[in-house]
């Protein structure tokens, strides 16, 4: 697949998820007449489901990343050149930002608005660390057994780490950002978005770093592009996945 259709699945990828956790979030608050947990279920779900139908679709196309912390960890693994990967990330963050700016439209609100929901601290920090060190565990721990279920497993555990997190599970530095411009129910203060995408990076790194010990593979080359259904895949081959938040 040419570069060039791999980054436009990069930028439409993670655009919709953005748009469906600002999106979902919007709508949750207006419909849950003030209860914050009915709000953030349905932000869960929505977020979930998402994330499923985002990585089957893309994911024979660009791996379906969707996600800078992702992106690393597959560089990292010889997934992806560090120079794709740099493009990679730009267009994830550009997309993220579209994705944001159309949830804003959708519900009639001001394209931008600047965030002013506090999400700071050593808990905050902790919990985006280990939110994405789960998130990328899970990513390698799949490929290296049954890749075709990666899908299934990043959607099942982003709607879990959305509960057991203080956090809400944001795992994505491109999704940071793009929140970081939007003042609702999934917004986050543009002054934390740095420590949440320090702490997401940290947590990716660590995570492959442990999986290269913990389930290693004779690979010593992969595919800037996977298809998760070709029969000569490896373990570091199959990276179709992402993450994501409330």
């Amino acid at each position: 697949m040419t570069l060039s259709r791999r980054l436009a699945a990069e930028f439409l990828g993670t655009a919709f998820l953005v748009a469906a956790v600002v999106g979902s979030g919007i709508m949750g608050e207006r419909l849950a007449a003030g209860n914050v947990a009915v709000a953030l279920l349905a932000n869960t779900i929505a977020t979930g489901a998402a994330l499923v139908a985002l990585i089957l679709a893309f994911g024979p196309i660009s791996g379906a990343h969707l996600n800078p912390a992702v992106t690393v960890s597959v560089a990292l693994e010889h997934g992806i050149s560090w120079l794709e990967s740099s493009q990679y990330i730009a267009v994830q963050i550009l997309g993220g930002i579209t994705g944001a700016v159309a949830a804003h439209l959708m519900f009639g609100l001001s394209a931008v608005s600047l965030s002013h929901h506090a999400r700071s601290g050593p808990a905050q920090f902790l919990s985006e660390f280990i939110a994405t060190f789960g998130l990328v565990c899970i990513i390698w721990g799949c490929v290296r057994s049954k890749p075709e279920t990666v899908p299934y497993a990043v959607g099942a555990y982003i709607t879990a780490a959305y509960w057991f997190t203080s956090s809400t599970s944001f795992a994505n530095p491109a999704v940071t950002i793009a929140r970081s411009i939007s003042d609702t129910f999934a917004g986050i203060r543009p002054v934390d978005a740095p420590l949440f995408v320090i702490a997401q990076l940290l947590g990716a790194i660590s995570a492959t770093f442990l999986f290269r010990w913990l389930a290693p593979t004779s690979s010593t080359a992969a595919p800037s592009c996977v298809d998760p259904n070709s029969p000569n895949i490896t373990a570091r081959d199959s990276v179709a996945l992402i993450a994501n938040e409330p």
